[in-house]
């Protein structure tokens, strides 16, 4: 299976107390039941835990706006000690008709020859941090 990249996210205060936005162009990577504006799917992190996600896109306005509702991004705020400037990574796999996601919260933890060195938050211990 091939893997691609959906999007990056640099977190924000409100993303991090409140709801994560995507971008409308990662529509595309997910199937929406017909005339639903909300759909659930799962990812799995970078030590192999499922998320279970719900993402809603607005009913009105210029463009469909899409979120992860709080009730499901919280929980993984909370359970990967999420704060400003961290960072989200989605990718998707597709194998025919399937289509599996994964989800990697990461710190910068240096700036190494003018480049941010990132690590996935579960990765902190082996760093000191």
């Amino acid at each position: 299976m091939e893997q691609v990249h959906l999007f990056t996210k640099k977190q924000k205060p409100t993303h991090i107390s409140h709801t994560l936005s995507f971008p409308t162009h990662v529509l595309e990577a997910f199937s929406f039941p017909q005339g639903a504006h909300m759909m659930k799917f799962e990812a799995i992190d970078a030590t192999d835990n499922a998320w279970k996600f719900c993402l809603s896109t607005r009913l009105t306005g210029a463009y469909p706006k899409p979120v992860l509702l709080r009730s499901s991004w919280h929980r993984f705020v909370e359970q990967k000690g999420l704060v400003p400037e961290d960072r989200v990574v989605f990718f998707m796999e597709r194998d025919g008709m399937l289509r599996r996601y994964t989800v990697k919260a990461q710190r910068k933890v240096m700036i190494l020859m003018g480049q941010d060195i990132w690590v996935d938050v579960e990765d902190l211990p082996l760093y000191g941090l």
